[in-house]
Parts: structure tokens; C-alpha cells; sequence
């Protein structure tokens, strides 16, 4: 990067000469803008907008979420750079040398007069900010970043792209806004956005995007960037269609919620894969291999079998009384009608919806043969008519899907006809109910049979499609997961975030053109992200000793952080509970975020002994605070969040709480790279050789 020295804030007597001072009038100025915009938006009266009382509601909430959109943030900076082009790129040339000037923020930002005094990060001449390089300096004369303290502007950086003499150093502004301490939920990176990652998030919004990440790599934040990136470039397009973000579990959505509405996007959903298919209570769990079949593809076929399994042709004809004259449509007719419905694939619910109007088409034919002219209202009454309703419902019964996959469970006949030459007689007892409830309020349901319910619902009835969806951690989802997710956005794109290496489910990905396929995004472009701006050098490396064992085919990563003495091993023989408690105690006298990661089944124990010694502590999703900086963070929740310092307890313990080694190494693996600032490993049993 290309970076002289950085220039910090001093007592410098005539404000007005002080290149900071004029930054921070500019600031100022630009804060003054923002309220009068707010303003603006608050003073809309449409008390006399013609319309309904629903348009005025419409028009109501638009201009709160516009009014909420404007909100100044005031510890967060309103704008973190600034652009010199080297020539005009409008007809209206502002200062500069000879080009123009912008500020790249959060944000667009105008004055009285309608002229850009910031300017939107997503915004195409904002891309220079992120792309621009000594190689290809995209017209930058100079670019400019900003420190800041809180909300207030202390120092700014200059990269005179443009000057050849000028020698090529790190950006110290960057590096200290990347290593600023955990405190709180997940910040936005918007003013670190290094080049690859800017080119993830301006990705087109018609292409599905697989990366593979890292820990540290920042593909998370790449995620959610996207999202908000493409709400400013299609706002009208996504608007109707809607944006979803699924994590792994409310601990990570807790983490990463304040991040989109910090870049001024408020109306993005957020869900976990469990909470779309909540079609049934769950209530019971499942083995690891009655799980893993579950989740196999294989049980998509089952289901449409379950699912057809009712219908039935007909042996009778069909006879519809109208008036004085009876209509015959013979057997025959009945049976073709249902085979060509039945050969379409077209959704059960559909082709049961398609039926008496066929029906009724083939009676229609025959009073027109017999010279009447029977006209739409005669075939929607015909259609409605008993006799065809009967035979609908005989021939083509409706489908529940709870009640489908309850009896599938349930029922070993079923199950057998339905699964045959699919699964083997030994996956099907393992799959079904050893002790089925009677109804589908009171049946076992595990988490993995709701995804089974998702699957039947969208046979008998399509899945509406959202605009896009961003897929987090899914490298943890099984086929029939990807399948769900993929129902939500059959029309729409995807981000596709995840790490194999982290895949810690009896299911785990092994490769994403597998994974996308079941997606249903087999033509996704695979980006790699292995440069590493969290997890610092010495942490990583250490964790990337696992790779060989859980990831063979996965390279390391690097960071950028280089710091020295960020990881402590440490053998404690004796009273390892007490030294884990000291070793948080030390960690919480720096500055920022503490997380202890255990085994779960050893978290009661740290529950009792924190208290013990007085430190209190939050779980996983609580928000951290100035006084409350130490969370105890079970191991099968670690992953996705990241803390200053991370106290990891007995490694061996979290590798055997999981059901083989290969699980319990990536489980291990997730733990090792949660930490930011330093690691401190403690340990009582050996540790997993793959560590050396």
C-alpha cells in the first residue's frame, strides 16, 4: 500500500490554515447537512396526499425508515476517506487538482444546494477509494484516510498515488482501525474494504458467489457489505422481492445485527435454517446417523414418492348432471388426464388445483358435441360440482405435509414403499420413530425431520422466492439444509459464506460445487479468501497445523497482523480450573473483549468458578460493554464471533465432546482462531498431536 506518514491532531493556533482543522470543519459541515436532511424528511406533511388510507400508511412508513436511515451515529464516522482525482469526471469540476474531490462515507450526504458534500461507499466513483493501487491509480491524485477517536476526527493519511518518488509503506490509519479492540457487537468494515473483497461485494446481483474463507479473513462482513451494496445498486428489484441473511444460530445473528443498519439498511431480515422451516415444534433430537441420512439428498426423492403415493386412477367414469341432461366423461379420458398431470412434475398442490378444470374441460367438449354452448361460468360451476369434487378427491387427495412426514416416520410399510431401492433396509430403521407420537403436535420432532416437512411443503405448494439471500457459516448445512435455503431463492441470488475446514455437523461440506449443486447454484463463481486481517500471524499458524488432518486440501492462511507474543501454551498439571480463572482476570486488564472458550460439558464447571472468584460474565449474543468485557463461550457456539483475547480451555476436552476426531479437530480448530489481540491455550491432558 502506498502510505507516508500519518498526520495527528495538535493545538495549532488559526484553525483555518490547518489542513486537520479544515477536515474537521468539513466534518462538521457535512453533520449540519445530514440533520437538515433529517429534517427534511420529518417535515413531510401528506396529511393531504390524495389517495386511501392504506397509500398514506405505504407513503407513513416509508418516511420513517427514511427518517431512521438518516440518523448521524455520532461515534461512528460519518465519512473515513477522500478521493483527489487528477482530472474532472463531471462538467462540474470542484477543487482538486484540477479534477475533483470527494468524501467516501457511510452514506450520501448533500447540502442546501443539492451537491454531494459525502459520498456513498457504494457509489461507482467510491470504488477508486477501495481498487485504486500505485499500479492502476484509476486517476486518484491523492487519497486520503481518517483516524478517528470516537466520533471525533484526530489524524489523517495521505497516499499521493500519483508520485513516483514517493516510497510504498504500510497504512498505519488501516492497520489501527482493523486491530481496534472487540468491544460490542461486529463492526462494519466498510473503511478497510481491501480490493478482493471489494470485488465479492460489487459482484452482479444476477450471479450466485461461493467464498471460501479463513478465520479472520473478514467473509462475514464481505456478507453483509454485499447485502447493503446491493440494496443501493437494485433497491427498486430487491425491494419487492426481499433480502434474508441466515446465520447458524441467534448467537451469530445477535453478533452481526447492528451491522447493516449501520451502513443505513434497516429492512433486511435475519433468520437461522431452523427458524425458516419451523413448520413443526422440535422437541427431540437424533442420532449422528440417523442425522446424517436425514440430511441426505436421497430423501428428496423419498419424499416426492410420500408425497405422490395417493394418487390413484380411476376405475368408474365420471357422470356431472346439468339440468335435465347427465355428462359422461369415461375412464379412459380420467386416467389420461391424471398420467399427463402426474408426468408434468409440476407441484402437487397445483396439479390438484389443475384437475377439476381439466375435468370439467373434458365435459364442456361434450355438451358443446352435443350442441350447446357452454361458456366459462359453465365450466368453473361444473368444475365446483360434486360429482367432480368427488372425484378429485379420490383420484388426487389433498396432502398435509406434517401429517406425510409423520406417517413416513411412523409407518414402516410406508416408509418401505416409498424409500425402496434408495435406502437400505438398516437407513430406514435407523430413520424411523421408536416411539411415534399420535398426531403432529405430539410427535418427536427433531430438527432434521423439520427440514423433511420444508421439503414436503414445497411439493405440494412452491416456496415463494426472495430477491437474495447470504448463506453464513454453510459449510455446516446438510443437502436437504442447502435444499431449503435454495427454495428461497430459486429466482433470486445468493452469497454463499463458509469455511470447510470449520465444518463441525456429521454432515459437513466437503466441497462447495457439491454444496452449490444441491443449492441449487451449480454455475456459482468460488472465490478464496486466505489472507487473514483478524486472527494474528502467530495464532493462525498455530491453528493451520490442524489443516492436514481436517482440510487436506485447503492452504493456509496468512494475516497481516504480525505482533509477536500473541500466543501463550501453557501445561498446567495442577489446578487447571484456578489457572484458566487467573488467565481471564489477566486478560480483562486490556483493553477490549474477553472470550473463554470450553468444552460444553465443562462449562457448569466455569459457571461455578467465575462466580466464585467474582468476575461476571455474558453468553454467547449478550452484548459486551466497558463494564462487562468477559463472555463463556461454549465450544459449539464459537463459531462466527470473535474476541480481543480468548482463554481456551483443555483443547483435549472440546476434540472428545464431539462423536469422532475428524469433528472434534475442526470443532478445536474454530476455537483456536476466535482471538484477535491473544491466545492463551491451557491445558491439563496432552495436547492432539496434530498441534506438535
Amino acid at each position: 500500500m502506498h502510505s507516508p506518514a500519518t498526520h495527528a491532531a495538535t493545538p495549532t493556533p488559526g484553525a483555518s490554515d490547518d489542513p486537520l482543522q479544515r477536515e474537521r470543519d468539513h466534518l462538521a459541515a457535512s453533520r449540519a447537512a445530514l440533520r437538515a436532511m433529517r429534517q427534511d424528511a420529518e417535515s413531510l406533511d401528506i396529511s393531504d396526499v390524495a389517495g386511501s388510507w392504506v397509500t398514506q400508511q405505504v407513503l407513513h412508513n416509508q418516511i420513517q425508515r427514511r427518517i431512521a436511515a438518516l440518523a448521524d451515529l455520532l461515534h461512528t464516522p460519518l465519512f473515513f476517506g477522500r478521493l483527489d482525482f487528477l482530472h474532472a469526471i463531471s462538467t462540474d469540476a470542484s477543487e482538486g487538482a484540477g479534477g475533483e474531490r470527494f468524501y467516501i462515507g457511510r452514506r450520501h450526504v448533500h447540502d442546501a444546494d443539492g451537491d454531494p458534500m459525502v459520498i456513498d461507499w457504494r457509489a461507482p466513483v467510491s470504488q477508486s477509494f477501495y481498487r485504486a493501487s500505485r499500479k492502476d491509480p484509476m486517476d486518484i491524485g491523492k487519497r486520503r484516510r481518517f483516524g478517528y477517536t470516537g466520533g471525533e476526527l484526530t489524524a489523517y493519511e495521505d497516499e499521493n498515488l500519483s508520485d513516483p518518488a514517493e516510497l510504498e509503506t504500510a497504512s498505519a490509519l488501516l492497520a489501527a482501525e482493523i486491530e481496534k479492540p472487540r468491544v460490542g457487537p461486529m463492526r462494519d468494515i466498510v473503511a478497510t474494504i481491501q480490493p478482493e473483497q471489494d470485488e465479492i461485494v460489487r459482484a452482479d446481483v444476477g450471479g450466485t458467489v461461493c467464498v471460501q474463507g479463513a478465520p479472520g479473513t473478514g467473509k462475514t462482513a464481505v456478507g453483509l457489505h454485499r447485502v447493503a451494496y446491493l440494496l443501493y445498486a437494485h433497491r427498486d428489484r430487491l425491494a419487492k422481492s426481499g433480502t434474508l441473511v441466515i446465520g447458524p444460530n441467534s448467537s451469530f445473528l445477535s453478533y452481526i445485527e447492528q451491522v447493516l443498519p449501520a451502513l443505513g439498511e434497516l429492512d433486511v431480515a435475519q433468520a437461522t435454517v431452523q427458524e425458516l422451516v419451523a413448520h413443526v415444534e422440535v422437541r427431540g433430537t437424533d442420532s449422528a446417523p440417523a442425522a446424517r441420512i436425514k440430511g441426505d439428498a436421497r430423501l428428496a426423492e423419498v419424499l416426492r414418492r410420500a408425497v405422490r403415493a395417493g394418487i390413484t386412477l380411476p376405475t368408474e367414469p365420471c357422470v356431472v348432471v346439468r339440468g335435465s341432461r347427465r355428462w359422461r366423461v369415461p375412464v379412459y379420458e380420467l386416467v389420461e388426464i391424471i398420467e399427463e398431470l402426474a408426468s408434468r412434475e409440476i407441484r402437487y398442490g397445483a396439479a390438484m388445483e389443475a384437475l377439476p378444470q381439466r375435468i370439467s374441460h373434458a365435459v364442456l367438449l361434450k355438451m358443446e358435441q352435443g350442441g350447446e354452448a357452454p361458456d366459462d361460468r359453465v365450466q368453473d360451476a361444473v368444475a365446483r360440482s360434486r360429482e367432480v369434487k368427488a372425484m378429485v378427491k379420490a383420484c388426487w387427495p389433498p396432502v398435509d405435509p406434517a401429517k406425510l412426514v409423520l406417517r413416513l416416520l411412523s409407518d414402516a410399510e410406508f416408509l418401505a414403499a416409498s424409500a425402496e431401492g434408495i435406502l437400505t433396509a438398516e437407513e430406514q430403521a435407523e430413520i424411523l420413530w421408536a416411539k411415534p407420537g399420535r398426531s403432529v403436535k405430539t410427535a418427536p420432532w427433531t430438527a432434521a425431520d423439520a427440514v423433511l416437512v420444508d421439503e414436503a411443503t414445497d411439493l405440494v405448494q412452491r416456496t415463494p422466492s426472495l430477491g437474495h439471500v447470504v448463506l453464513d457459516e454453510a459449510q455446516d448445512l446438510s443437502p436437504m439444509q442447502y435444499r431449503a435455503v435454495g427454495r428461497r431463492c430459486t429466482t433470486g441470488s445468493a452469497t454463499v459464506l463458509g469455511d470447510l475446514a470449520q465444518g463441525t455437523t456429521p454432515w459437513a461440506t466437503a466441497s462447495w460445487p457439491e454444496a452449490l449443486r444441491h443449492l441449487g447454484k451449480q454455475g456459482a463463481h468460488v472465490e478464496e479468501l486466505t489472507t487473514g486481517f483478524r486472527v494474528p500471524e502467530e495464532v493462525i499458524a498455530y491453528a493451520s497445523r490442524l489443516l492436514p488432518a481436517i482440510a487436506p486440501g485447503l492452504a493456509p492462511a496468512t494475516s497481516i497482523r504480525t505482533g509477536q507474543d500473541t500466543l501463550t501454551i501453557r501445561h498446567t498439571p495442577d489446578g487447571l480450573v484456578e489457572s484458566v480463572v487467573e488467565a481471564c482476570r489477566t486478560a480483562l486488564q486490556q483493553e477490549g473483549s474477553t472470550g473463554l472458550i470450553a468444552a460444553d460439558a465443562r462449562i457448569p464447571l466455569f459457571e461455578a468458578a467465575l462466580a466464585e472468584a467474582g468476575l461476571a460474565f455474558l453468553t454467547p449474543g449478550t452484548e459486551t460493554t466497558a463494564e462487562a468485557r468477559l463472555t463463556l463461550v461454549p465450544a459449539s457456539l464459537a463459531k462466527g464471533l470473535e474476541y480481543d483475547y480468548v482463554v481456551l480451555d483443555e483443547p483435549a476436552a472440546v476434540v472428545a465432546g464431539e462423536p469422532d476426531e475428524r469433528t472434534g479437530l475442526r470443532r478445536l480448530y474454530v476455537a483456536l482462531t476466535r482471538a484477535v489481540s491473544g491466545l492463551t491455550v491451557l491445558h491439563e491432558q496432552p495436547l492432539p498431536v496434530q498441534l506438535g
